[in-house]
C-alpha cells in the first residue's frame, strides 16, 4: 500500500504554517510514534497488548489524518494477534514514509 501524502500534506501544513523546522519536527514525531507502535505491535504477547498498540496506531494515524495507515491499522485491530502480513504491510508504510520524507 503506498503511503498517500495529500492528507497528511495538509494536516502538517495547517499544524506548521510557514515554519519549515516545525514541520521537519512534526514529520518525524509521527515517523517515531509510527515505529513505537509498530515496535509495540511486534513484541505483543498477548491479545491485549496487540490491540492496544493496533489503537494506539489507529490513533496517530487518524490525528495526522494519514489515511492509508488508518486503514493498515484498521486492519491490525481486525487481524489475529501478532498476523505477520499486517506488521509487514505497516512496516512497509513507515520506510516508504521514511524514505519519502528527505
Amino acid at each position: 500500500m503506498a503511503f498517500e501524502s495529500g492528507n497528511f500534506d495538509a494536516t502538517l501544513a495547517a499544524a506548521a504554517g510557514e515554519d519549515p523546522a516545525l514541520l521537519a519536527e512534526l514529520r518525524v514525531a509521527f515517523a517515531e510514534s509510527v515505529a513505537r507502535q509498530i515496535d509495540l505491535l511486534k513484541r505483543s504477547r498477548c491479545d491485549a497488548n496487540w490491540e492496544l498498540a493496533a489503537q494506539r496506531l489507529k490513533g496517530v494515524a487518524a490525528s495526522f489524518h494519514a489515511d492509508s495507515l488508518i486503514v493498515l491499522a484498521q486492519e491490525a485491530v481486525d487481524a489475529a494477534p501478532g498476523e505477520p502480513t499486517v506488521v509487514r504491510r505497516i512496516e512497509a508504510f513507515h520506510r516508504e514514509f521514511v524514505g519519502g520524507s528527505d
